[in-house]
């Protein structure tokens, strides 16, 4: 490298700074703040990390500028502008994805481009999803849990009054608030599907169908939750509806989720390997 492309790097890195420090660090204080952002905390150092360690197979890519990120950079620039003026911190945030994006295209092409396509999608599941959108999908789930709950409640034949996400139960009233949705576990759960999916399967088709399982995996979970929080409460009282027997709960369900997903990449994987060994014979 040159004395004056070395140059050109070091002043595209502090426009770079300069025009996305703002963005970067509101967005790292919200993964730190917003328990239902957190998963950027691993997300983004993970995206880092897997792209540090194809530093070698990068170096081994052909590259080809295209002109073509050129275009990209000057859109997410355009995005940050709108975003900034109109105070939507999802456009700006989105703009920073484009230009890193980008940046890679238009300085070194398209193949590495490819190379750090796993990174990248970790990156934008960083990404807060706007609220507007937030709240289309929370309350439903909200809903969806509680009248779970409810037949599992009618089950057991114990009395209970819905009133929307309310239960009310003889010994307790019960709200399935926004926390018990099941929205931050469907986050964390889709980076774990992405994840398998990455390192076991190599059908395109295949790992869509992985990730996309994680959203029934965390509904159906996260209702199972809520109605056996909701039957302990009867039997043993509203403590285990919160603090550390419920955090420890949701955990341990949690963990269940993320077999229960790897089981379905295994599944997949067994089905294909039948297809092809039936196609053999």
């Amino acid at each position: 490298m040159t004395r004056r492309e070395r140059l050109a790097w070091i002043a595209f890195l502090i426009c770079a700074v300069a025009a996305y420090g703002p963005v970067l660090a509101k967005l790292a204080t919200d993964w730190w703040n917003v328990s239902d952002y957190s998963h950027g905390l691993i997300c983004a150092p993970l995206a880092v990390a897997i792209a540090v360690a194809r530093r070698r197979e990068l170096a081994e890519t052909p590259r080809a500028p295209s002109a073509a990120g050129l275009a990209g950079v000057v859109f997410g620039l355009i995005l940050l502008a709108l975003g900034t003026l109109g105070v939507e911190l999802f456009l700006t945030r989105a703009s920073l994805l484009l230009f890193a994006a980008s940046s890679v295209v238009f300085l070194f092409g398209w193949r590495p481009l490819r190379v750090l396509a796993f990174p990248f999608a970790l990156l934008a599941l960083s990404i807060p999803i706007p609220s507007i959108v937030m709240m289309r999908v929370t309350l439903p789930l909200q809903f969806l849990a509680s009248a779970t709950a409810e037949t599992a409640l009618n089950a057991f034949h114990i009395p209970v009054l819905r009133e929307g996400n309310v239960l009310v139960l003889t010994n307790a009233t019960l709200q399935v608030a926004e926390a018990c949705s099941g929205v931050r576990s469907m986050m964390s759960l889709v980076v774990i599907g992405l994840i398998v999916a990455r390192y076991l399967e190599h059908r395109a088709v295949a790992r869509v169908a992985i990730v996309a399982a994680a959203v029934p995996v965390t509904v159906a979970i996260n209702a199972l939750r809520v109605s056996a929080t909701a039957v302990a409460t009867q039997y043993y009282g509203i403590s285990v509806a919160s603090g550390t027997p419920h955090e420890a709960f949701g955990l341990v369900l949690f963990g269940v989720s993320a077999l229960v997903l790897t089981a379905c990449a295994r599944a997949v994987a067994a089905v294909h390997i039948r297809r092809r060994l039936g196609a053999l014979q």
